[in-house]
């Protein structure tokens, strides 16, 4: 049976074994970016998937916790205790909390998320199926990263640098999204300094 496009790309790098960080970036198609058209309300999320009564930004704190919050009716989160990896703080209310798309949902649409459906994008927003697409970090930094990739924005903490270059990648090769040629460029020399980092991942249903 034929995959419709707008579900996987053929083209899109397939990647089940680990491979080297500077590989995967590699196989990453090159393209110019475009934003035209963009609108966040394109991307629906927070989305319950499940219908347990918790949207994905709750699912994925209750993930990441490394303390246990309690969880009371409708899904409210109270206490708990979590690490913001991108600045190493840790934080005890969810409230401080936002929940980044590791590719932004503005980048993916410059890097092929325009072509798709509605309903592809809302998986994309909404991905659980990768434990790295959806990060709970704090607030600051989350708006201070915005919609930029690595040739633009990195996170405080430099210890992180190497995880967050193979996460982005990996983001990227799931979804079969582009890179432009500042963005490669940027994520090979990451790669250069991270040799130990692999990617493995496989393309989103």
């Amino acid at each position: 049976m034929q995959v419709p496009a707008d579900v996987q790309d053929p083209a899109a790098p397939a990647v089940s074994a680990a491979v080297p960080l500077a590989e995967a970036v590699d196989a990453l198609p090159v393209a110019d970016e475009s934003r035209e058209g963009y609108d966040r309300s394109l991307f629906p999320h927070w989305v319950d998937a499940d219908r347990d009564g918790c949207n994905t930004r709750a699912e994925v704190l209750l993930e990441e916790a490394v303390v246990a919050p309690e969880v009371g009716e409708r899904c409210r989160i109270s206490g708990g205790e979590w690490s913001s990896y991108y600045d190493g703080e840790t934080v005890t209310e969810a409230r401080g909390l936002d929940i980044d798309h590791m590719v932004p949902l503005a980048e993916a649409w410059d890097s092929g998320a325009s072509q798709w459906t509605t309903a592809r994008r809302r998986d994309y927003a909404n991905d659980l199926g990768e434990p790295v697409a959806l990060v709970a970090v704090t607030a600051r930094q989350n708006r201070s990263k915005s919609d930029k990739d690595p040739s633009e924005w990195m996170p405080a903490a430099a210890e992180v640098h190497c995880r967050y270059a193979a996460e982005w990648t990996t983001v990227k090769t799931r979804w079969g999204l582009s890179v432009d040629t500042a963005e490669r460029d940027a994520l090979l020399a990451l790669a250069q300094d991270c040799p130990d980092e692999v990617v493995e991942t496989e393309p989103a249903p």
